[in-house]
């Protein structure tokens, strides 16, 4: 466990930039951040599709307006056809991964999610960014395993990366009151440093915006600096806010602004040296916005996103094309360029340019 040390000069530091800096300079030092990493003119992008293969869940999260519990009339959990069908579509259009998370549904067997992987490669080969850190510490309570050994499994079976969803604000303290069945701060790091250990890449993630304080916020970046100065595992960082409506315990939060997005990416940008990308949040924040966070720190626009169930369940339902997405790209001057899940470009084929 790391101990981070809010009475830390660096600490101060970090907090007074998040807070006191004024935006357009605090926008300029991560620009600066941003081009040291990435010299180029270039911003990446990446075609998936996000399958949510159940949602049934018994975390009760209290900012989650997706999950039902189980017996729920509105609970499902995809077939294997059926979720094949959805990669397909995805190839279609030049997709090159799927994002795949459901719920903590304690219904299906640790078998299911093998033979799922086994039958994606056989069937409908693609790189499988798979199974947040919560549901692999769910999966480890549930089938009273550890986690290296959940995490071997479904490596063998098939599972090329590991998102980062779930990070929500990796301090207990906020843990606690939104998602207190859910893996906690080391609990949910751990499985990060073991996939790193294992050979998997990872992202990483922050939704603020839960009632947490700014030296939360903080925190919780330092937290992930630590495990990266580890392993040097995580391939992207991304920040995006709560969205309040909608959600069971959280619809009264109020909706944080544009101005604290790009605050938090640009500060994230300083304090994360040593993480090699940052994704600009298009689909809470909109392309405007979005477009904006490519000169405070992003150097990627993220996912098509084909199919997005989680965050439109609570009201935002931001959609593009990959045409849309290239255009905006170009007209805050750069070249968009499509990429695999650990950075490596692809060339886009050019029946699908216009998608």
């Amino acid at each position: 466990m790391d101990v981070i040390d809010r009475t830390s000069g660096e600490f101060k530091d970090a907090l007074e930039l998040y807070t006191r800096t004024p935006l357009l300079e605090l926008g300029q030092l991560a620009d600066a951040a941003r081009w040291r990493k990435h010299p180029d003119p270039v911003v990446t992008y990446i075609i998936d599709r996000n399958i949510n293969y159940t949602n049934v869940c018994v975390a009760d999260c209290g900012f989650c307006a997706f999950y039902r519990r189980p017996k729920h009339g509105e609970g499902y959990v995809l077939s294997y056809e059926q979720i094949g069908a959805k990669i397909d579509e995805c190839k279609e259009l030049g997709g090159v991964q799927i994002l795949f998370q459901g719920g903590h549904n304690p219904y299906i067997p640790f078998e299911w999610y093998l033979e799922l992987m086994r039958y994606i490669k056989r069937n409908h080969p693609i790189h499988i960014h798979g199974f947040s850190p919560s549901e692999v510490v769910f999966f480890a309570e549930r089938f009273r395993m550890s986690v290296s050994d959940v995490i071997r499994e479904l490596r063998a079976a098939g599972l090329d990366s590991i998102p980062g969803g779930g990070g929500e604000i990796l301090v207990d303290s906020v843990r606690q009151r939104v998602a207190p069945k859910k893996a906690q701060t080391d609990e949910w790091l751990g499985v990060q440093e073991e996939a790193h250990r294992q050979g998997l890449r990872t992202s990483v993630s922050m939704m603020y915006g839960m009632g947490e304080s700014p030296a939360d916020r903080i925190e919780h970046l330092f937290r992930v600096r630590e495990v990266q100065k580890r392993t040097g595992g995580f391939t992207a960082f991304i920040a995006w806010p709560l969205q309040p409506e909608g959600t069971p315990e959280l619809s009264h939060m109020p909706k944080t602004d544009a101005v604290t997005y790009l605050r938090t990416l640009a500060t994230a940008r300083v304090i994360l040296d040593n993480i090699p990308s940052l994704q600009s949040s298009w689909v809470t924040m909109g392309h405007k916005v979005g477009q904006v966070a490519l000169r405070f720190g992003a150097n990627d626009y993220g996912s098509l996103m084909m199919e997005e169930n989680v965050v439109s369940a609570a009201g935002t339902t931001y959609r593009t094309t990959i045409a849309e997405m290239e255009r905006v790209i170009t007209d805050a001057g750069f070249t968009p360029r499509r990429r695999r899940q650990d950075y490596s470009l692809v060339e886009a084929p050019a029946e699908t340019v216009a998608a």
